[in-house]
């Protein structure tokens, strides 16, 4: 699978929480060779900001030869994109780093934050059993959507969206089981994530939020520990952006 850089066409952008853009683009060289799990990078036109932002892919239609990328504004980066409208042309790079495996099992999928997004795509594409669980701090976005593919169940800090508590406390107080676990969102979840899948033999693949420079894997700005030695550092390193995002819970020390 190739990456391509190209100049991708808005057709539509819209908030959809505070802070939370909905941003779809016609970027048809891209979208056939997208999987669920992997990213783009988007360039600003602010030549002064050279490094790209990484986001996750939302959904993937290749028929139509579109992407749908859901971000939340971090800096002045993101706070630019949020201002394109339908006919704004931006540079885009992609499809970067590796996704999801799917499996034909009972799945749960888990997303926190700013790391449900990328978990649309893949509800979409798994043919199994599903169980949804999505963390907010106190406002939902797109569990309407996640409804359509699969049980979905919410949490939030306050309480005032699902259980009170994290994700992890509405996979204990709904009693949700599944075979294989998928998941995105900040490292102390994924962390607590990966401790209940080791400790009960689950398989879990983890799709990691790190800070990125290049996106393709060499500056090494994005490393995680690794349980293995890496082939390109020759260190228990992997490369996030590269090696991952999305990673096997055995590989990877959080």
């Amino acid at each position: 699978m190739s990456k391509r850089k190209i100049k991708a066409t808005v057709i539509c952008q819209k908030m959809i929480a505070a802070d939370i853009f909905d941003l779809k683009l016609s970027a048809k060289e891209i979208a056939c060779q997208a999987a669920p799990g992997q990213f783009v990078d988007l360039y600003c036109a602010d030549g002064s900001k050279l490094l790209p932002r990484p986001i996750s892919l939302c959904e993937i239609d290749k028929e139509e030869g579109t992407l749908r990328l859901v971000y939340r504004i971090a800096g002045a980066g993101t706070a630019m994109f949020s201002k394109l409208k339908a006919g704004d042309t931006i540079d885009i790079l992609g499809p970067l780093g590796n996704g999801f495996t799917l499996r034909d099992k009972k799945a749960i999928l888990i997303g926190g934050g700013i790391g449900i997004p990328p978990m649309l795509q893949l509800a979409k594409a798994l043919k199994c059993e599903k169980s949804i669980v999505l963390g907010y701090r106190d406002e939902a976005f797109l569990a309407e959507e996640f409804e359509q593919h699969g049980t979905v169940y919410m949490s939030s800090d306050s309480g005032i969206i699902g259980v009170k508590g994290t994700v992890m406390d509405a996979i204990s107080a709904c009693k949700i089981t599944g075979d294989v676990i998928y998941a995105c969102g900040p490292t102390p979840m994924l962390r607590a994530i990966q401790a209940y899948a080791l400790e009960n033999g689950i398989e879990a693949q983890l799709s990691l939020e790190e800070h990125m420079a290049c996106g393709v894997g060499a500056c090494l700005a994005c490393v995680c520990k690794s349980k293995d030695i890496d082939d390109h550092s020759k260190v228990h390193n992997k490369r996030v952006c590269k090696d991952g995002p999305v990673f096997f819970a055995e590989e990877v020390e959080l």
